[in-house]
């Protein structure tokens, strides 16, 4: 298999699941023929590449770390080898590239640059979250994380809320694993009873749960997702 000239957008594992399950076979036989790579972590990409071919040479790869960490005039240099005709790959921690991730950046400078970009197939929580739910498919938003303060949050709730009620609108946001359970709790404490919640929680996983019930049948639950990756959506 000869892969061309392009930015190709390598997806990772959501969970520590079997990569076979998870990830394309075709995947494996792209990334092995790339020796440039961004990577939102080095040490990680590392990791995730063994575990796709334990016979890639990784002293033989170049690595760019882009993070936030990373200072925006450096960004555009890192496209130098795919300018230069050799195929590079962007890795992102977990899920799919350029979603909800610092390599959109470089993915938009790919493209003023008119430089080809391919994404390749794999698990994204926000769609895999969203299939699972029963919410509304034709007509959502993802808005990363919510506000820490409190007040700000219940704002933020309001307007999530309206969207819902007016726009038909599903609601899509994460958190901090470790403030997953603070961020129930004020869910809990601030939606009206009736308003549908889906909690998916280590997609892929060998904890794998997705779970959709209404404000007030989650205040009577007992639950746990501190530490564990997890997707909040809203629906009415």
């Amino acid at each position: 298999m000869t892969i061309e000239n392009a930015l190709y957008l390598v997806p990772v594992q959501l969970s520590d699941g079997d990569l076979v399950a998870i990830l394309p076979a075709a995947n494996t036989l792209i990334v092995r023929q790339i020796k440039h790579f961004i990577v939102e972590n080095v040490r990680s990409a590392r990791r995730f590449l063994k575990k796709c071919d334990r016979d890639i040479n990784i002293d033989e790869l170049t690595f760019y770390e882009l993070n936030r960490h990373t200072d925006p005039k450096d960004i555009a240099s890192y496209l130098a080898p795919l300018e230069s005709g050799l195929p590079m790959g962007v890795i992102s921690e977990a899920g799919c590239p350029a979603v909800a991730d610092p390599g959109a950046d470089v993915v938009a400078i790919a493209q003023r640059k008119g430089l080809k970009v391919k994404p390749l197939v794999g698990p994204s929580s926000i769609l895999m979250g969203l299939m699972g739910s029963g919410f509304n498919g034709q007509s959502f938003a993802f808005l990363g994380y919510l506000p820490v303060d409190s007040a700000a949050r219940t704002r933020k709730f309001k307007e999530m809320e309206h969207l819902i009620v007016h726009n038909d609108q599903t609601q899509i946001f994460i958190e901090t694993p470790y403030r997953n359970n603070q961020l129930m709790a004020s869910m809990i404490k601030s939606l009206p009873g009736h308003m549908r919640l889906c909690v998916a929680s280590d997609i892929t996983g060998e904890r794998e749960s997705i779970v959709t019930r209404s404000i007030k049948e989650w205040s009577k639950m007992t639950y746990d997702y501190s530490k564990t990756p997890t997707i909040f959506l809203l629906y009415k």
